[in-house]
């Protein structure tokens, strides 16, 4: 099942070379999906995300989106549509999550600014080349936010891709060779292992989904942590835990999660008061 993680640069005709890969292949472009599911769990309307991750949102939105559970959510969600295969995923950080996962080619698509404007423009119906540049730079400003508050990366090294395309100089027809190619080769043919591995992160991202959708385990002490052994199926739970109902919740939310095969609990339940709180 072929998988592309690909990073969203507004106006470098990364969709088009998305499109056209996804439509020579059969593959699904997965990028709104994302939005919409996140969105749903943080019972937040659709496009308030949207904004959120577009920098647009305005003050109230920003207040209301947590964006700890936000990335939280989306990671999840990232690597659920990967391991379901057959997408193209574009932009939210697919491309850091799923840079390790030896069957996924990270792509980046970009081109210079002033290609990015003037394609901007046609496509917006834009006039002015002012109110254009401001829009990508904008967008390219939230993107870098996100990236660095997040993952504490820059998205524009170029270490974190397998391969960057300008569409200055490369056409979209070439794009989609060239990423066909990677597909094609054998570095990037999927494997039992590959596949383990996905499935690996899978999990660990659902585990800490779980915790953070629960009301009883939502709020963690700093030394709280699940750790999840992909060679043993067993997640070890350890820290503080602030009363009973908090550990033995825990271990009910984590054991149910799909692939975990046995939960460690060696949490300590200590008083509030010994831990600093009132």
């Amino acid at each position: 099942m072929s998988v592309v993680a690909m990073t969203r640069e507004m106006g470098s005709r990364g969709r088009d070379v998305a499109l056209g890969l996804a439509e020579q292949l059969g593959l699904r472009i997965v990028h709104h999906e994302v939005v919409e599911h996140v969105a749903d769990r943080m019972h937040l309307r659709e496009s308030s995300v949207d904004r959120f991750l577009e920098g647009r949102a305005g003050l109230f939105e920003r207040w209301r989106v947590n964006e700890g559970d936000l990335f939280l959510y989306t990671s999840e969600e990232i690597l659920d549509f990967a391991e379901k295969g057959d997408a193209i995923i574009r932009g939210w950080g697919a491309a850091y999550l799923l840079r390790e996962i030896p069957h996924i080619p990270c792509v980046r698509v970009c081109a210079p600014l002033e290609l990015r404007v003037k394609e901007v423009m046609e496509r917006m119906g834009i006039e002015d080349a002012a109110v254009a540049r401001k829009e990508v730079r904008r967008n390219d400003a939230a993107h870098a936010r996100a990236m660095s508050h997040q993952y504490h990366v820059d998205y524009t090294d170029p270490m974190l891709y397998d391969v960057v395309l300008n569409t200055e100089r490369t056409s979209v027809p070439d794009c989609i060779r060239v990423i066909r190619e990677l597909l094609e080769s054998d570095t990037f043919r999927e494997t039992p292992r590959s596949r383990a591995m996905l499935a690996h992160r899978k999990v660990e991202a659902t585990v800490r989904s779980v915790l953070r959708s629960n009301e009883t385990t939502n709020e963690v002490t700093p030394s709280f942590e699940a750790r999840y052994d992909p060679d043993t199926g067993v997640v070890l739970l350890s820290g503080i835990a602030l009363n009973e109902e908090f550990k033995v919740e825990a271990e009910r939310v984590v054991r149910a999660v799909p692939g975990v095969k046995d939960v460690r609990n060696e949490m300590i339940v200590i008083r509030p008061s010994a831990y600093g709180g009132p």
